[in-house]
């Protein structure tokens, strides 16, 4: 299993958008720890190994983040298999897992897979569309999907997500005093360094996406912003 434990930096790319081989070298080189390869609509299996082959051209570590079983592509060094807890949609929790190991359980390389929990914040974003998500109404009750995951669950990893939108950072605290010894990732929003500053005083790990596709050099910057930040 990858080691994600000192992870501060990670980038998440898309395989549905397109992006310039300079711009993919500037990201991997960048100083991250690793690059995140997911998304919600329009992932298949030749866009994620297209993406996965060019990001293999550099050391930095590469983790599949599994949205659907057509694009599981072998060759990642890890696999991160999200969970949504406060799915509204019952057939997007367990379902589609119970049938990945119906179908492929003898195949799995189960050494390296880290399960997610994952709670949905941003109820406007793709995935909040597609899990029906319920919309989070205070911290204190997302800090009871937190214990949910990391002390019922015993999930590794909590991800609280906003997809799209700068996320509320005391609802970010409140899963964090949670952790129980699972690691915090926090994604959503991140479009300068101060806010990737803000986000990294509180998660273990920041995750910067949609911003590389828009403005590559903001996105690039986030990099030193979060290394040079000490969680409070």
């Amino acid at each position: 299993m990858i080691d994600f434990s000192n992870w501060r930096h990670t980038f998440k790319l898309d395989p549905d958008k397109p992006i310039e081989e300079e711009q993919l070298e500037r990201i991997c080189e960048s100083g991250t720890d690793a690059i995140i390869v997911g998304g919600t609509l329009g992932v298949t299996y030749d866009n994620t190994l297209e993406l996965m082959s060019r990001v293999r051209r550099y050391a930095v570590p590469c983790v599949l983040e599994v949205s659907n079983l057509q694009a599981i592509v072998p060759g990642f060094d890890s696999y991160f298999v999200p969970i949504v807890l406060n799915a509204g949609n019952p057939n997007v929790i367990f379902a589609p897992h119970v049938a990945a190991i119906q179908s492929f359980g003898s195949y799995i390389p189960w050494e390296e897979i880290v399960a997610e929990g994952y709670l949905v914040c941003n109820p406007d974003s793709s995935v909040a569309e597609v899990t029906q998500a319920k919309q989070i109404t205070s911290p204190e009750e997302a800090r009871a999907y937190a214990h949910t995951a990391t002390k019922l669950c015993r999930l590794p990893i909590f991800y609280v997500e906003y997809s799209g939108s700068f996320g509320e950072p005391e609802i970010v605290r409140a899963c964090m005093r949670a952790m129980d010894g699972a690691h915090l990732f926090y994604g959503g929003g991140i479009t300068s360094p101060s806010q990737a500053k803000e986000m990294a005083e509180i998660a273990d790990t920041v995750v910067v996406g949609n911003i590389i596709y828009d403005d590559s050099n903001a996105a690039l910057s986030t990099v030193e912003a979060v290394k040079n930040t000490n969680k409070k």
